[in-house]
């Protein structure tokens, strides 16, 4: 039985008694997106503080077309740039303004429902930050409604405390000899749901995997000239990564990820007379682009971090809980001057791209699928054993990390990603860990996100 298919049949037997309850956003594809919107907006004028949520919609109208790949226009002529962001919202970049918002959905018990041609109230302002305003969005063909389920997140059966089932670590190490698995005594600390989060949380799910387009031959030609071995935990002895953190039990994977980026390629740009620690707990408390330790994505981090700034670990310290933002206005902030995804649009990520943009630019953010197995990770090449855990009613869930460097096993030939993981030294191989490259190994070479810091002068 595969793990899904045991999901769903427990979830069947608990509805009998209580339901299941989950907070899954919206489910959209690149394919609803495209087409022709009209954007209606607020009064503008505004700063980054307005409430959309509570925002009065005017008259005011922008009719934006979306096109492949990745081309907007508008009513008068002007072009620009557009991307879906995940399977939750988009953005789009045209004639000075960046406008973003979430797909609109609703919830009822476990059922939720996706309004793929309809948005929530986002936010639109100018390039350089300023001149908010707020906005909703209709497409003007309709795109039917779209039901899912989240059967598992936030049922009694995973209050359950995790406890190790050593035969289905025994099996793992039995079946394969590409990495080793192990007991974490640190795993028995916390409840099944406890662990869901840990590995990305009800809002990090990614239900469709990307469909990468073909890498372009100029791309090829370019990887094809890179080192064969790159890591920026070790560039001529010289460390340029920010130590090795634990999320806790906490869903802020996206935001360790993120801040481990933009800790790594502040140390890159000034060769390491910078080394800031950032708040990871700001995004999970402050940020109206994530929700907080639902779960988050990068690429919305990125957005923030331009929008908002970031403040110092010591400014508002990591406690891996939901908070209300209590955010001190004395405390610096370090700003991104660009976020992307790595390819240039969503779907446009590749290994080439990801090769090249880590050795130019350093570290960047990554979402893969987690599955039961890799909670087990000792040390090796991870690849999905396709074993499932008969006592552990994992939902996958897309984890993010901080991709960090690249290899090849002499001994094997067998190429490999390095990962900075955010559960702590004590996990994996110091903190980190090797996963196949190439074959775009539990979803890894889909999702990319690159942000360029603007350091302190």
């Amino acid at each position: 039985v595969t793990m899904r298919l045991l999901g769903v049949l427990l979830c069947v037997l608990l509805m009998w008694t209580e339901g299941c309850v989950g907070d899954t956003p919206a489910n959209c594809t690149y394919e609803d997106l495209l087409g022709t919107w009209v954007f209606q907006m607020s009064r503008g004028g505004r700063d980054g503080t307005v409430n959309c949520t509570a925002e009065v919609i005017g008259n005011n109208t922008k009719t934006i077309t979306l096109e492949k790949l990745s081309v907007a226009t508008d009513e008068l002529g002007n072009t620009g740039f557009f991307t879906l962001i995940y399977n939750q919202g988009f953005e789009v970049v045209i004639n000075g303004y960046k406008w973003f918002a979430f797909f609109k959905y609703t919830g009822e018990g476990s059922k939720v429902t996706s309004y793929c041609d309809h948005t929530l109230p986002g936010w639109v302002h100018d390039v350089l930050g300023r001149n908010w305003a707020c906005f909703v969005g209709k497409k003007v063909e309709p795109v039917p409604p779209r039901k899912n389920y989240n059967l598992l997140f936030g049922s009694r059966f995973l209050q359950r405390q995790y406890k190790h089932n050593l035969d289905f670590i025994n099996e793992i190490n039995t079946v394969q000899n590409s990495w080793k698995a192990a007991a974490y005594a640190e795993h028995e600390l916390y409840s099944l749901q406890e662990l869901h989060y840990r590995a990305g949380g009800p809002a990090s799910q990614i239900p469709v995997r990307v469909r990468p387009v073909p890498v372009q031959a100029h791309v090829a030609k370019l990887a094809a000239a890179l080192p064969e071995h790159w890591d920026w935990r070790n560039m001529n002895s010289v460390n340029f990564l920010s130590p090795v953190r634990n999320q806790g039990s906490c869903g802020s994977c996206y935001s360790f990820a993120t801040m481990g980026m933009l800790e790594a390629r502040v140390r890159i740009l000034t060769n390491n007379s910078e080394t800031p620690t950032l708040s990871p707990q700001q995004v999970v408390s402050c940020s109206e682009y994530s929700q907080g330790c639902d779960g988050g994505f990068p690429y919305l981090i990125g957005k923030y971090v331009q929008d908002f700034g970031i403040v110092d670990e010591s400014c508002l310290p990591y406690i891996g809980k939901d908070s209300p933002c209590g955010l001190p206005h004395k405390c610096a902030r370090l700003y991104t001057a660009e976020y992307k995804y790595v390819g240039g649009f969503y779907g446009g990520c590749s290994e080439m791209a990801m090769m090249q943009e880590l050795v130019k630019n350093g570290p960047m953010a990554v979402a893969f699928e987690v599955y039961p197995d890799f909670m087990h990770y000792k040390e090796g090449i991870y690849h999905h054993t396709g074993l499932a855990d008969p006592f552990n009613p994992f939902e996958l869930t897309n984890h993010a990390v901080l991709l960090v460097g690249y290899g090849r096993c002499h001994m094997t030939g067998q190429k490999y990603w390095i990962v900075k993981n955010s559960w702590g030294e004590g996990w994996g191989e110091g903190g980190f860990f090797r996963i196949r490259r190439g074959s775009d190994e539990c979803a890894i070479e889909s999702i990319a996100v690159a942000a360029n810091p603007i350091p302190k002068l």
